[in-house]
């Protein structure tokens, strides 16, 4: 069956092995960064508190948490829909608290890494996880 006659809600197994690599790529970033956060709460809570966050330690973890359970969703395919809904909207929060200096280059380029991580998720939000998910053996 070619691309242009699929109907929606059908993919090949190409689709889905390109759905599961983004889910990957995805997902590294956020569980990586979550663990970070959870195994260097004080400096974490350290740099937060100097963005202006208040109860930065709280924050810390929740954030964390955030990251690593919202990014392991998204890495084996569970309510994936609704994972990449939340890293969606954490992503665009953490960026407009954290990367709207725009004269800075690096955080310009931060500013639109997370522009382009947040169309990643809203793209798996409406795909959803691909046939290669436990979303997809439990039907």
């Amino acid at each position: 069956m070619s691309a242009t006659s699929m109907t929606a809600g059908q993919t090949t197994s190409s689709t889905s092995a390109a759905i599961l690599l983004g889910r990957i790529f995805l997902s590294i970033m956020f569980i990586l960064a979550g663990v970070s956060k959870l195994t260097a709460i004080s400096a974490t809570a350290g740099w937060f508190e100097s963005l202006g966050i208040p109860a930065p330690t709280v924050a810390t973890v929740v954030s964390g948490l955030i990251e690593v359970i919202g990014g392991l969703a998204i890495l084996v395919g569970f309510k994936t829909r609704i994972a990449a809904l939340v890293l969606a909207v954490f992503t665009v929060a953490a960026t407009l608290i954290a990367h709207t200096d725009l004269a800075d280059q690096v955080q310009q380029l931060m500013f639109m890494k997370n522009l382009a991580v947040t169309g990643g998720f809203l793209v798996l939000a409406a795909a959803g996880a691909g046939a290669y998910s436990i979303d997809a053996r439990r039907g």
